[in-house]
């Protein structure tokens, strides 16, 4: 009877230890993965260069106090710098082309230690995949569809928005290998010339709930036919995107953002979803 009761409380006792093993295993299994995060030191007086191994796909800020753009002529380096002389710390997310996730924690220097900062891509095996390219994009192609965008007859959807003289027109939205293609009018009606500081395109929430932070994702393009400048007096000038295909999710829209230097005459063209979903596929006769 003692020797039954040993060998019943030998089963319990190896029971409770294989199904503790078992849960903690399962609990290992179910922890997020966690990717280390670069730190980043911008100022307002000078920029920050960070050099990816790959095209940047897209961009998302945590704050508005920290200003982005891709160096021109270049795909894989981000310009960074502070919109004012002070902020709280925040984040920098970017996507690029080899499907990687990098993160950057953010904060404000008066005086950064170093301007330029390059991401090796031998320390980003472990970060995490939340894109997967199709194919590399062809800059020779993608030009010569621009082109045609430019010389199209097609216009659709026909938006506008006009401030104090300066109209902001989308002409056309084309789509071709997996590349949608936008043709702008910028026209300035008055007498004094307008010089572009930023036209930027960023998915925005269509309303902001009260205690909830809105999400703003910068799209950056890959590929300009011109860079908007400068548009003298009583001038209009046609300028075509290149974006990677994208749709925009519910309660959200696309900002087309043209800012002038050292003005206030701004603008901000909203296009929603079911202006990309009518893209126009381009005429190639």
């Amino acid at each position: 009877m003692k020797k039954q009761k040993i060998a019943f409380v030998a089963t319990g006792l190896l029971f409770l230890c294989t199904a503790f093993t078992s849960g903690a295993q399962e609990n290992e299994e179910k922890k997020l993965h966690q990717s280390d995060s670069y730190k980043l030191e911008i100022t307002s007086s000078k920029t920050s260069n960070i050099v990816f191994p790959f095209a940047i796909v897209s961009v998302d800020r945590g704050s508005k106090e920290i200003l982005v753009q891709k160096a021109q002529g270049v795909e894989n380096i981000l310009q960074v710098k502070a919109a004012s002389d002070s902020f709280p710390e925040s984040n920098l997310s970017v996507v690029t082309a080899d499907g990687k996730l990098t993160t950057f924690i953010v904060s404000y220097v008066e005086d950064p230690a170093s301007l330029n900062l390059s991401v090796d891509p031998k320390n980003r095996a472990n970060e995490n995949s939340i894109f997967t390219p199709k194919e590399d994009v062809n800059e020779s192609i993608v030009r010569k569809h621009a082109q045609l965008v430019m010389d199209s007859k097609d216009y659709y959807p026909g938006l506008k928005n006009d401030k104090n003289d300066i109209a902001l027109y989308l002409k056309g939205i084309f789509i071709e290998d997996d590349v949608l293609y936008f043709r702008f009018n910028i026209t300035n009606w008055s007498n004094v010339g307008y010089d572009v500081d930023q036209f930027r395109f960023f998915i925005r929430d269509q309303r902001k709930a009260k205690r909830t932070a809105s999400q703003e994702i910068e799209v950056l393009p890959l590929y300009i036919s011109k860079e908007p400048e400068k548009i003298p007096g009583k001038t209009m000038d046609t300028h075509v995107f290149a974006l990677p295909k994208f749709t925009i999710p519910d309660k959200k829209y696309l900002a087309v953002q043209l800012m002038e230097r050292d003005g206030g005459r701004h603008l901000i063209l909203k296009i929603m979803n079911r202006h990309i979903i009518g893209a126009k596929v381009i005429n190639k006769k």
